[in-house]
C-alpha cells in the first residue's frame, strides 16, 4: 500500500482493503495520544468506501463538543501522533495532516476536526454509509471522479469543487 500525494496533486488509486487497517492504526496512535473516546473518530473518505478508486490518503473525522475549545495539548498530542493543523480555513472544520516525512511535501492522512453529532458530522458520515449501500451511487460518484482527468482543471481544489455538486446532492437524501 502506498500513500500519499504531493501539494496540488490529484491522482486516483484502485481500492485496497489495507486502507481500512491503516485506519485502524491510526485511530489507535490517535486514542493514545488525545483524550478522545473511539466513537468519536470514524473513518471517512473514499478510502471508506467499499471497492471505490480514492486519492491514496486516509481521510479520518475526528468529533469534538465544541471546535473553539480545543486546547494546545489536544493539538499537542496530535502531534505526538504525526498531525500537523494545515492553515486550511473551512467553516465548522480544522483540517490536521500527516506527511510522509521531514519534508512536510507528500500528505498520506487527514484529519477533519468538526464537532460531534452536528451538521457537518452527520454529512460527513451519511455520505459514507449511502456510498457503501448504494452501488450506483458508488458507480456514479466514481465516473464523476474519473472524468474530472478528461478536463483541463488543475489542483485540489479544483477537483473538489467538481466533485461537489454531487456531493451535495447525495447530502439532501439525508433529510429526505
Amino acid at each position: 500500500m502506498k500513500l500519499g500525494l504531493k501539494k496540488e496533486e490529484v491522482i486516483l488509486v484502485p481500492y485496497e482493503k489495507e486502507w481500512k487497517n491503516e485506519y485502524e492504526r491510526v485511530k489507535k496512535e490517535i486514542l493514545n495520544y488525545v483524550n478522545l473516546e473511539p466513537n468519536q473518530i470514524e473513518h471517512i473518505g473514499s478510502t471508506a468506501i467499499n471497492g471505490m478508486k480514492a486519492k491514496p490518503i486516509i481521510d479520518i473525522l475526528i468529533g469534538v463538543e465544541q471546535l473553539e475549545e480545543i486546547d494546545k495539548t489536544f493539538y499537542n498530542g496530535l502531534q505526538q501522533a504525526g498531525f500537523y493543523r494545515l492553515k486550511v480555513e473551512r467553516p465548522n472544520e480544522v483540517v490536521c495532516a500527516k506527511f510522509l516525512d521531514e519534508s512536510f511535501e507528500v500528505k498520506t492522512h487527514f484529519i477533519h476536526l468538526v464537532e460531534v453529532n452536528k451538521e457537518k458530522w452527520k454529512q460527513l458520515l451519511f455520505f459514507r454509509d449511502y456510498l457503501n449501500a448504494n452501488s450506483d451511487a458508488k458507480i456514479q460518484y466514481e465516473t464523476i471522479k474519473a472524468s474530472f482527468f478528461m478536463t483541463d482543471l488543475k489542483g485540489i481544489n479544483a477537483y473538489t469543487d467538481y466533485k461537489e455538486e454531487y456531493v451535495k446532492g447525495i447530502i439532501s437524501k439525508m433529510h429526505s
